[in-house]
């Protein structure tokens, strides 16, 4: 029961981190964040932080453990956005207008940006194990960068 409080408890902070990144993000140009983000973006978090729960995932590197999160974060957002969007018609996101994109779902672009956001998540979800749980060590955003950057 632990366990499953655990991992409802981290789905919850990191789907509402992610909820209002994405109105931080949309909200300028004009857009909106929907609360079906929280669900999603939870999912998301708890799926990538499993990435080192995983005891043959422990010392992979971090570009490594970004590469694995991102293609994560993509099947999520594909699989949910053909839901929502295509079988649904809620209309939350479109891509088709961007280059490289997957029937307006996913796309290149939010590809990469992914990728280069994926230690700041990876970091959140070892964070948060941390402060509540005392799970882990912790350890320094800008150390998990200097990892991910020099591909060590």
């Amino acid at each position: 029961m632990k366990k499953i409080i655990k991992i409802l408890s981290l789905w919850f902070v990191i789907g509402m981190i992610y909820f209002t990144a994405e109105g931080l993000w949309r909200i300028p140009k004009g857009g909106y964040a929907n609360i079906v983000m929280l669900p999603i973006g939870g999912l998301c978090g708890i799926l990538v932080g499993g990435i080192n729960q995983i005891p043959i995932f422990y010392n992979l590197k971090v570009w490594k453990q970004s590469l694995i999160g991102t293609v994560i974060v993509l099947t999520v957002e594909y699989i949910s956005g053909f839901i929502l969007n295509i079988i649904f018609k809620l209309n939350i996101w479109d891509y088709s207008n961007l280059k490289f994109n997957l029937n307006g779902q996913i796309c290149l672009t939010y590809a990469v940006l992914w990728f280069v956001l994926m230690p700041t998540a990876i970091w959140i979800e070892d964070y948060l194990r941390f402060v509540f749980w005392k799970e882990g060590y912790k350890y320094g955003l800008i150390n998990i960068y200097k990892e991910f950057v020099t591909f060590r």
